[in-house]
């Protein structure tokens, strides 16, 4: 007896079901593909320091701010204090993660640049006070701080809450075009 795992795709009006290994051959995933990566170091310490990261692992290459949330912390309920530093995870929860940047209105976000978005129309264009999209496309990093094989696949951007997040986007000195809101 098999256990497989089957994800079930709706394409034109029909249901196509496909097991789990397929899709992830399709999309160029394997058993050991993560969804686990972190800041390049260069973005932290030209843009830093940062008081906390609500949203990081309990094992990274490096501290991204004094204090850290991980997952088993949850980070979205706990209450955040100073200058913040979010790399949210990336997905349907990125917004989520953006909506409380916004309300706390003190820190800097890194997210895909996805401005044509519901999320960026909710919780960027009228609650950012400026966005610095990136040159090029960012290469994330690894457990052990070193950049992936590729590039993260789309453009990046950091997006200021507060005067003071904008003051760091205007002296960090990172390659891109800074947009003020």
């Amino acid at each position: 007896m098999f256990n497989v795992q089957y994800i079930t795709f709706i394409s034109n009006y029909k249901n196509i079901k496909l097991e789990c290994s397929v899709v992830r051959k399709i999309l160029g995933r394997t058993e050991n593909t993560t969804d686990i990566w972190f800041t390049p170091k260069e973005i932290i310490t030209k843009l830093g320091p940062f008081d906390l990261d609500p949203c990081t692992e309990l094992e990274r290459p490096w501290d991204t701010a004094t204090r850290h949330f991980t997952k088993e912390d949850d980070g979205l309920n706990q209450k955040w204090i100073g200058t913040v530093w979010c790399n949210p995870p990336y997905g349907t929860q990125t917004k989520i993660w953006l909506e409380k940047m916004a309300q706390h209105n003190n820190g800097i976000a890194l997210v895909f640049a996805r401005t044509e978005t519901k999320m960026f129309f909710d919780h960027v264009w009228p609650r950012a006070r400026g966005v610095l999209f990136i040159e090029g496309r960012l290469r994330f990093c690894n457990k052990d701080g070193k950049p992936g094989k590729t590039n993260s696949g789309a453009p990046s951007v950091l997006i200021a809450y507060g005067n003071d997040a904008l003051s760091k986007l205007e002296s960090s000195n990172i390659p891109g075009k800074l947009i003020y809101l």
